[in-house]
This record gives C-alpha cells, structure tokens and sequence, in this order.
C-alpha cells in the first residue's frame, strides 16, 4: 500500500513538472547539482566579468568543488534582502557570497569560517574625513541587508551610526559609489575586500579607506539549517583544495590571500601541541638533572 502510495505521489509530481515545463534538482550529499546563490554585484566575491561570465573567488571556489564531487553548479543571482527566501524556498541550496558568520550563527548551517573580514568605511579622497568620529552629520550609505548594515545596527556602533546625518541602504555597490561621487552621499560602508576591489577598478587615488573598521567577522558558506550532509559534503571538498595549494591561488588571483584564515584552528592546535611537547620536554630535562645531582651528592 505504500509502495502504491509513494508511486502514485511521485506520478503527480512528474505531470506537475511537464504541465510547467520545469524539473528542479536541489542539491544534498548525493546529488549532482549545487544551486549557489549569490549578488552578482559583489566583487571580488560573485560578479559578472567582461565576458559576461560569472565568476569570483566564491564562485571559482564553488566550481572547483564541484567539479571534484562530478557535480554541476549552478550560479543563481538573487537579491540579497532575499537570500533567506530563497533559502528556505530550496530554489538554492547555499549562500557562498562573503557571507558573515558573526551574528548569524543560529539562522543557518554553517561552514567553518574561510577568510577574516573587516566592515570599513570608504570615502572621497579630498572629503577630510579621517576617522569614524569625523562622520558626525554626515550622509553614509550601504547595501541592503548586508553584514554592514547589520554592523551599524548593533549595540557595538550606536552611538557611531546616531551620529550620522542619515543612513541610506542601496541595492549594490555600485549605487554606493555613484552616490558617493555625485555628492548624495559622504560615505560608503561596506566590507574590506569589496571596498579594495571597487577601488582597484576605480581612478586611482580618488577614495580611501578608513584605516579604523566599523566591524570584524569572518565569512563561511551558509546551508539551510539541519542541512548538516551537505555542508560536510561541501567543506570536506574545500579542505582538500585547501591542502592541495588550489585555494590559496584562487585567493592571489582574487588579491584576497591576507585574509585566508582556514586551517588557522588547525595552526592553532598544532601551536598547542608543540608548547605541550615543549613542556613536557623541559620536564624530562628538569627530571634528569634532578636526578644526576642526586647522583653527585652520594
């Protein structure tokens, strides 16, 4: 009766699917499509180049993964403000787009972290704007529904973003920078390694970055939560590429090497270890000389 049911169920699914004219495949641990979902106005992260392909270090990642498990990837653009949607919808699979852990451990599956992060503020050259403090009754922008917007908002940064003049979200970055240039806006909070890109891309010397961060975070790929088989799927794949040499030159391509941190917890144990060693060691030694003055002294 079961098996009858179950057949008649997937039946009804298969003529739904011809009357739309549309299978979707969502990845878990078994499948063979990953559907990533990420701002296609995010570089150096998710962006589309001048080929019109798009790419990014989360992307180049992503791919790589991917073409290690046999699987294909799909790159969804979405709106940012509607990642969780899309989340939780199942029309992706994962975020992989600079996306921050910090204050979001509990609203998904996550990956370990893989790169450090800074929220900075970015301004025009010649606007005498030197330090956060200087943002007193200024205009300041940022992205919507972005890790800076969220770090504006937090306890840690009120009395910073009280003292703006207004704080405005726009829908990327480049909206940002075209406020910032027309004078509509004084300053521009983003993250760290979009900022050095946007400016990599720009005239030379017409912006700065503060050297005083409004925020630090780090980023991890962001599973639906409970999604547990498909993150280690995932993450087991991205540690070999990690100890294959292969992330690290993605991140020199990306010019985002200085904020590698995966394996730093495994750097970290194995500090630990050594000290312990150490200890131990100087123990021994500490032993052996206790016991040859014992030796002198009879």
């Amino acid at each position: 009766m079961k098996k009858r049911s179950l057949a008649v169920l997937m039946a009804g699914v298969m003529a739904a699917s011809m009357m739309t004219g549309v299978v979707s495949v969502y990845a878990d641990a078994d499948s063979k499509t990953l559907t990533v979902g990420f701002d296609a106005e995010y570089p150096p992260f998710g962006y589309k180049d001048d080929n019109g392909e798009y790419v990014g270090f989360d992307l180049d990642l992503a791919q790589e993964v991917c073409d290690n498990l046999g699987w294909e990837l799909v790159k969804k653009p979405i709106n940012w403000d509607s990642k969780d949607m899309e989340l939780n919808s199942g029309s992706i699979d994962c975020i992989w787009n600079g996306f921050t852990i910090n204050g979001r451990e509990d609203d998904y599956t996550w990956s370990d972290p893989y790169l450090n992060n800074e929220q900075v503020m970015v301004v025009a050259a010649d606007s005498g704007i030197e330090k956060l403090d200087d943002l007193a009754g200024k205009n300041v922008v940022v992205q919507a529904a972005s890790a800076a917007l969220d770090a504006l908002n937090s306890d840690d940064n009120k009395d910073l973003t009280a003292s703006f003049a207004s704080l405005t979200e726009n829908p990327d970055y480049n909206t940002a920078f075209m406020n910032l240039d027309s004078g509509a806006a004084d300053a521009i909070a983003v993250d760290i390694g979009v900022a050095k890109y946007q400016l990599s891309q720009r005239e030379e010397g017409k912006y700065v970055i503060l050297d005083e961060p409004i925020q630090s975070e780090q980023y991890g790929i962001g599973f639906k939560k409970g999604n547990d088989e498909l993150k280690d799927t995932v993450w087991e794949e991205v540690l070999k590429l990690y100890d294959a040499g292969e992330v690290d030159k993605l991140a020199e391509k990306y010019e985002v090497a200085d904020m590698l941190c995966i394996g730093d917890a495994e750097k970290s144990d194995d500090k630990k270890d050594d000290a312990a060693e150490d200890d131990a060691s100087d123990a021994d030694t500490a032993k052996e000389d206790t016991a040859d003055t014992a030796k002198d002294a009879e």
